[in-house]
């Protein structure tokens, strides 16, 4: 059985979580959905801001953004939201100065969520 502390002892807001799931179940499901396809939209945030194509970098930070506030990991979507709002004035310097700690606080999120669905 998934032990939901595992989610709460590391800052994700379940209860507001579930006021759009409904329930843990629903959310598991969603949650082991979201963990398929995570790696792919955060290798392409890199690959535009090597590019930098920051309108397609604002898009793919705000798919991430909206993904972490679904799931209750509110910290880290206000880093996305920071990112996208970079992306879209074309603040390439922001993005460049703060990605690497977006990134770390990503693979540690990740991590948290991988742990609770025993992955």
């Amino acid at each position: 059985m998934k032990d939901v502390n595992v989610l709460v002892e590391n800052g994700v807001d379940i209860k507001k979580s579930l006021e759009l799931f409904g329930d843990m179940n629903t959310y598991d499901m969603m949650l082991e959905d979201f963990l398929k396809e995570v790696d792919g939209k955060v290798s392409n945030a890199k690959r535009y801001l090597d590019m930098s194509d920051m309108p397609n970098y604002a898009i793919i930070v705000h798919s991430l953004k909206s993904d972490c506030r679904y799931f209750g990991i509110n910290h880290l979507a206000d880093m996305y939201y920071e990112h996208e709002l970079a992306g879209k004035r074309s603040d390439i310097f922001y993005v460049k100065e703060n990605f690497d700690a977006l990134m770390q606080e990503t693979k540690k999120m990740l991590n948290v969520l991988k742990r609770y669905m025993g992955i």
